[in-house]
């Protein structure tokens, strides 16, 4: 019985330091840089352009405000919409594509697609490209995967299909709730002519919708006053890869 005591003990304690590890991996690494082969994830350049990317929406609480402080700044930026959410709020997507972001495809129900058939990845993609173009009259043209995960067939499938894989060269971590102030200084010490950088419209740790997006929302204002002091502008993912800047 001692024996057993001493066993269960020590499991839950190799547990909770295991989920602590994948916590803290999750929180301060970045997963992105063990797929970007063979991706696009930021542009090689010495002018100061910077692209800022919205992933997980449309949400009708978050987005509106996203877009007023973009539009207060007097820049544009890049949205990767989930298709079921551009159906659930059409009309947010479609001020989005009014007020003149790029809108791109993050697949259809934000599931990790690592191991899909080409088939199922294909559907995914191809019914995300359909809902957005009936709601918005936008053809997207760059696929952001969910979680940056992809394989090399995968890549490649989608390469075929027509579109660019987009990931990001900096990750704001939004999704973890930091402050503002702790992710404007983290940008702005790393940031490099051609980044693209990756903040949330929707979702939270553990779901695609909802979440806690205060802080990006605060993060935008400041973020692009400490940027532009430093030279930076602030273009869209299409304008950014196509040198139209």
């Amino acid at each position: 019985m001692r024996n057993l005591k001493r066993y269960i003990w020590i499991s839950t304690i190799a547990v909770i330091i295991a989920a602590t590890a994948i916590m803290a991996f999750c929180v301060f690494f970045d997963q992105a840089v063990l797929v970007r082969k063979s991706t696009i994830y930021r542009l090689k350049t010495d002018e100061k352009v910077v692209a800022l990317t919205f992933d997980d929406g449309p949400s009708p609480l978050w987005t509106p405000q996203v877009l007023d402080e973009l539009k207060k700044a007097g820049i544009k930026a890049t949205f990767f919409m989930i298709g079921k959410h551009v159906e659930q709020y059409p009309e947010i997507a479609r001020r989005v594509a009014r007020e003149g972001h790029d809108i791109e495809n993050h697949g259809y129900d934000h599931k990790v697609m690592i191991y899909y058939k080409t088939d199922e990845l294909k559907k995914e993609i191809d019914e995300t490209e359909k809902v957005i173009k009936d709601v918005t009259g936008r053809t997207t043209k760059y696929f952001r995967p969910p979680k940056a995960w992809l394989n090399d067939t995968e890549k490649q499938k989608v390469k075929d299909m027509g579109y660019g894989v987009v990931l990001w060269s900096l990750n704001s971590k939004d999704w973890v709730t930091f402050h503002d102030k702790q992710i404007t200084s983290f940008i702005a010490r790393h940031i490099k002519p051609g980044d693209i950088i990756l903040f949330h419209d929707s979702g939270g740790v553990f779901s695609t919708e909802g979440g806690d997006r205060s802080q990006t929302v605060k993060t935008i204002p400041r973020l692009v006053k400490r940027l532009e002091e430093k030279g930076y502008k602030f273009v869209t993912v299409s304008e950014l890869l196509s040198g139209k800047f």
